[in-house]
């Protein structure tokens, strides 16, 4: 009896590499848009977590962008469960665009649902279906931002109870295995789209791929995988320097109170960990993660390296770094009198 085609061998040995340190009887949900990509997944996870003696469901997460979306998303769902999926739920959202953009709050709004089902179902993980072309995606951006190593890093294979086991799997191979199978996909317009960043940085790597021949996207996935053991030794790093600082961080019962630490602590790090570490000060702080940025954590550092009496930095959050002789104080801005 002829085996799967290759496209799909290699996308259930990627599954199966992911639920192997799960144990028997445990929830398994995948993250299914109707997309090749999560339908080439779903039917994959819903094979193995057969095998495995695992509980495998679904959720589609309705974003609410399209007309059509809810009876898409009720489409999808039933795709699913002719899979072997159960449960499958369906999760309307509300997308608020916020000042990152649409992209950004329907990302956050999906994970959200996410986590709320697997909390809900008592889901082990999630499985997402981002493939190679995806990573290589991420990283193009993270090079058009000029962003550090943490960006060009892409995207993790784990984080928290999430998983992405496709990493190593290229859209085209999504394809061929949902061709293979006779299973049926849903082309989302909006990736198509080009007032969506992403879909800008998918286009440049096709012309990158046809310039300068096959293999751009392999390289720059592989390139992330590199940048992504270093991120996290000097992440690591910054860690343990973070609280050596001698930093003091404001009483929770007053945020009013400043972050305030040693110039002397700071000037003693390697430029690539202080950089982090004021990262880390400036969220102790109260500035939202998403929004510090390698820009103002280079202004920060210019209060140690160039110091010349300059006044005080805005940062997110609207927050104030100032140094003062010796130290440097991050807070909120003092209020109008």
């Amino acid at each position: 009896m002829p085996g799967p085609h290759p496209a799909t061998a290699a996308i259930r040995y990627a599954v199966r590499s992911a639920l192997a340190e799960l144990s028997p009887d445990a929830v398994v949900l995948t993250a299914v848009s109707g997309g090749a990509d999560s339908m080439a997944l779903a039917a994959a996870v819903a094979f193995e977590a057969d095998k495995m003696l695992l509980r495998a469901g679904a959720v589609v997460v309705d974003h609410g962008l399209q007309p059509d979306s809810a009876d898409i998303a009720t489409m999808v769902g039933e795709w699913a469960g002719l899979l072997g999926l159960a449960p499958v739920e369906v999760v309307r959202v509300q997308v608020d665009q916020g000042s990152d953009g649409l992209e950004a709050a329907a990302r956050e709004a999906r994970y959200t649902a996410l986590e709320d089902s697997a909390r809900r179902l008592g889901a082990a993980v999630v499985l997402l279906g981002h493939t190679l072309d995806d990573q290589a995606e991420q990283v193009l951006l993270g090079l058009a931002r000029g962003s550090g190593a943490r960006s060009l890093a892409g995207m993790r294979a784990h984080r928290g109870t999430f998983r992405r086991p496709l990493l190593g799997v290229t859209r085209e191979q999504t394809r061929a295995s949902c061709q293979a199978e006779r299973m049926a996909w849903w082309d989302d317009p909006m990736n198509d789209d080009p007032a969506y960043l992403r879909v800008r940085a998918r286009r440049a790597l096709g012309d990158l791929e046809r310039d300068l021949g096959p293999g751009i996207a392999t390289a720059l996935a592989r390139s992330a995988d590199q940048l992504r053991e270093d991120a996290d030794h000097l992440d690591a790093l910054a860690d343990s320097m973070y609280y050596t600082t001698g930093f003091r961080a404001p009483n929770t019962s007053n945020r009013r109170e400043p972050v305030t630490v040693e110039v002397a602590a700071l000037l003693e790090m390697p430029r690539a960990i202080r950089t982090r570490v004021w990262r880390r000060l400036l969220i102790a702080a109260g500035a939202p993660g998403g929004q510090v940025s390698a820009r103002h954590t280079d202004e920060c550092d210019r209060l140690l390296t160039d110091w010349h009496g300059q006044g005080p930095l805005h940062v997110p959050g609207d927050l104030r770094v100032a140094r003062r002789g010796g130290e440097v104080t991050i807070g909120p801005a003092a209020p109008d009198r």
